[in-house]
């Protein structure tokens, strides 16, 4: 009779610890945001909230937050914005992401209820004045990043991911790539490619990967905590249209692949006319070779951001052009030689193209066979001449 009172009292302890547990009224999520049309919001954005039916608490820690000031643009080119971990009230939140037509998905987390308390308490310390910035980089301390670190150790137990990588893991560039391609947003990611040397072609990690936020979302469906699964649901919360969408026929390539063409048959063109136009395409061709060839030495050595270094995109969009464009009609020996190595060195780049430490867009390709073209014709353009004489 003991033995089983005892087992009573050990039984109702237990269902009583369970539902004390499971009761507890705090509840915290996963907030993944779909991309919007804005250049700093191209892949999303991750933020955690922490909602309480019992005393009304519904707030959003949002780490992906700037300071709109008078030198945002300077900081923002030279790497030294700072991010901050803000907090918002939940309708807030979700009104921004409606103007925005972004859709939002909520994971609801399985933790204890100590685990929420513990990890409610980290995120309102981390969001004191002295705490809530940090210095923002793309791949390795972005706002899913924080969130995922947070989550990941705020809570005392530590979370376990699964593998979401393929068998042969991604470069950072293209996990990208994925992520833009299913987007259409082939102008942005010719942007990127241009502007991230070949720092973004080391292959990820699993955790590395989680950068962003739909990888991190992925990653979360299959983890687990304590054996148990991290998320307990998963709902759509806002289900709108996206506005992120670029056009799908004029993409770098088929620009790009029309300007070869219109210089190529200026070029064949022996009319004076079709001569006149070819000149002032040369002109601002390799002025603007010049251009974006400075612009990426300054990403490179004068800004802080680490991954616009080892850019080889500087081997046809020379610096220096920015100078030879105003000497292209000239034909003295040393202009007819400076575009000779301009010629050989394009011709180079295009053998060794599919094999270069950082994986080149496919949208400059006819643009470096245009300036190969052009490049040749005025390094022969003197002994041509010559010959009529």
């Amino acid at each position: 009779m003991k033995k089983a009172a005892f087992l009573f009292y050990f039984t109702f302890c237990i269902l009583h610890s369970s539902f004390a547990q499971d009761s507890c009224g705090l509840r915290i999520s996963l907030l993944t945001c779909a991309p919007g049309a804005e250049l700093y919001s191209t892949f999303g954005h991750t933020a955690v909230r922490v909602s309480d039916k019992s005393t009304g608490l519904d707030e959003v820690y949002n780490y992906g937050t700037f300071e709109f000031d008078e030198d945002f643009y300077v900081k923002f080119v030279r790497g030294k914005l700072l991010y901050a971990l803000s907090v918002e009230s939940f309708p807030e939140f979700m009104y921004q992401y409606q103007m925005e037509s972004r859709s939002v998905i909520e994971q609801d987390l399985s933790l204890s209820c100590a685990q929420k308390q513990e990890l409610y308490q980290r995120l309102r310390t981390n969001a004191l004045p002295q705490n809530r910035h940090y210095r923002y980089d793309f791949l390795f301390d972005n706002c899913t990043t924080r969130a995922r670190d947070m989550i990941d150790t705020g809570a005392t137990a530590p979370v376990r991911f699964k593998n979401l990588l393929p068998l042969k893991p991604l470069t950072f560039r293209e996990h990208i790539t994925v992520y833009l391609n299913k987007a259409h947003q082939d102008w942005s990611k010719l942007g990127i490619d241009l502007l991230l040397g070949a720092k973004m072609d080391r292959r990820s990690s699993n955790t590395e990967a989680m950068f962003l936020p739909d990888n991190l979302m992925m990653a979360f469906d299959s983890a687990t905590v304590e054996g148990k699964p991290l998320v307990a649901s998963k709902q759509t919360i806002l289900a709108v249209p996206s506005l992120a969408t670029e056009s799908f026929f004029f993409t770098p390539v088929v620009t790009f692949s029309l300007f070869l063409l219109i210089v190529l048959a200026l070029t064949l063109i022996k009319k004076r006319w079709a001569q006149t136009a070819v000149s002032i395409v040369d002109f601002l061709l390799f002025f603007t070779l010049g251009l974006v060839g400075v612009l990426l030495l300054f990403m490179w050595f004068g800004t802080d951001h680490k991954l616009c270094a080892n850019n080889y995109n500087l081997l046809w969009a020379l610096p220096t052009d920015l100078v030879a464009a105003f000497l292209v009609h000239k034909r003295s020996g040393r202009v007819q030689l400076y575009f000779k190595i301009v010629f050989w060195l394009t011709v180079l780049l295009l053998v060794l193209w599919p094999f270069l430490p950082q994986q080149m867009n496919i949208g400059f390709l006819p643009l470096v066979l245009a300036i190969a073209l052009r490049s040749g014709i005025i390094a022969n353009r003197k002994r041509n001449a010559d010959k009529r004489i």
